[in-house]
């Protein structure tokens, strides 16, 4: 079938490809020409391991095309995919205005009956709301199919492949008939409701798992106070089949771009409908604390940050990925330059992204040795296999004080003390000394 996909960001391209890997004919629009360019040629704006194979395999099969032209696009096609961003505005609320646009642009360009399938993101009502902007701008029919992704960075291509469900919502039975036919071919189980419900999966599906996240954390500063270890709490809970292991990993907080802003616009749609949705907002609450969490311990162990070396180990919200959206790392280094000390960051693919945002106020190292170097303290901030491979000598070696502050729990505490480091993991105890505290 030909279909057509608009927006080449993360969900449009990877949406796109994996359409053309089943056997679809794909058209992938996007306004940027530079980008367009660039795809053409296989090369990925995103960071995603192993897209740019599949987008190579798919344009040489001839299944897969990049263009700037809609009209053009949409002149053999009846389906068009909407993955557009939705940007969250100050209030918390998804900012729709690409979406519209994108919107009108479908009307304006369609030569027939046409499936509209919005992948992105979107408050309750707002498929419904799309609908009749688009109806009203064209004379042919227009059917609206809501299909929510559930993609993790890092590992989006698996996840397009082995998802655990498609959901699809319409209210035209013939819509969602034709979508789970052009879907077969992921041999994933299709889930099929109504408009309203299906973005209501979207929202609820990532602020369950964010609370998952919120709540062991939680759990962890707890243990931290009353000699628990959050690990072996976090292996007791999960092997409960009712709980289940996934995102009970404590650390320092989730970020990214969909838990923080999809967190956010559901309280805002509570809000909107007068509800108060209390654990949501302890959510985001709890979740805004644990990122400066590292932060708080290094300052109860250097009393004055002012000149001091610190050094960032990782500074992507999660590995495989160069996406610093919202992350951790970003809030760290606000604060720690806030209060006066220097930053050397280390990251395999981010690093250039952070640089962006802070300029010549951080350090960019290439490598683990020279990030440690005289290094005061090293934080862990991203459990890259680079980083958690490093070997124990290379702190004591290359650092002025081996002080090692894990927000991701990589490194073993008896070993880290048999070698000399004074080391502190979210959810284990407090900072154990293994050198005078300086000052």
């Amino acid at each position: 079938m030909n279909i057509v996909v608009i927006g080449t960001g993360y969900v449009g391209l990877v949406t796109g490809v994996a359409l053309a890997e089943i056997g679809h004919d794909v058209c992938c629009i996007d306004i940027d020409a530079n980008k367009v360019a660039k795809l053409k040629q296989a090369i990925s704006p995103i960071y995603e391991p192993g897209i740019e194979a599949l987008i190579e395999k798919n344009v040489e099969a001839g299944r897969l095309s990049f263009s700037t032209d809609l009209k053009t696009a949409v002149a053999d096609s009846s389906v068009v995919y909407l993955a557009v961003g939705t940007p969250q505005k100050q209030d918390g609320s998804a900012n729709l205005d690409y979406i519209e646009e994108a919107a009108a642009n479908i009307a304006q360009s369609i030569v027939q009956d046409t499936v509209v399938v919005v992948k992105s993101t979107v408050p309750v009502g707002t498929n419904r709301y799309l609908k009749e902007c688009i109806q009203n701008q064209t004379p042919y029919k227009i059917s609206i199919v809501s299909n929510p992704e559930f993609l993790r960075e890092g590992v989006a291509v698996h996840d397009v492949f082995h998802g655990d469900r498609i959901v699809l919502g319409a209210d035209d039975t013939v819509a969602l008939e034709k979508l789970e036919m052009i879907n077969q071919g992921f041999h994933i189980p299709i889930f099929k409701t109504g408009l309203e419900s299906a973005e209501m999966i979207k929202y609820a599906s990532n602020a369950f798992l964010a609370t998952k996240i919120s709540f062991i954390n939680e759990i962890a500063n707890i243990c931290e106070k009353t000699g628990g270890d959050i690990r072996e709490v976090s292996a007791g809970m999960g092997m409960d089949s009712r709980i289940g292991s996934a995102f009970l990993q404590a650390g320092i907080g989730y970020g990214g771009s969909c838990f923080p802003k999809d967190t956010l616009a559901l309280n805002h749609i509570a809000k909107n409908v007068d509800y108060d949705f209390g654990l949501i907002q302890s959510v985001i609450d709890a979740n805004k604390a644990q990122q400066l969490k590292l932060v708080k311990v290094l300052k109860s162990h250097y009393s004055d940050l002012s000149g001091k070396q610190i050094a960032l180990l990782g500074v992507a919200f999660k590995p495989e990925t160069d996406d610093i959206r919202e992350a951790a790392s970003e809030v760290i280094i606000e604060e720690l330059l806030r209060c006066g000390a220097k930053v050397t960051i280390f990251d395999p693919v981010a690093s250039t992204n952070m640089k962006a945002v802070f300029g010549n106020a951080i350090h960019v190292a290439d490598t683990i040795s020279e990030v440690l170097y005289q290094a005061d303290a090293a934080l862990v901030v991203t459990e890259w296999n680079e980083i958690k491979n490093i070997q124990l000598s290379a702190f004591t070696a290359q650092m002025n004080h081996p002080v090692v502050l894990d927000g991701r729990l990589v490194f073993d505490k008896t070993e880290m003390k048999q070698a000399g480091i004074s080391y502190y993991s979210v959810g284990t105890g407090e900072l154990q000394i293994n050198e005078p505290v300086y000052i």
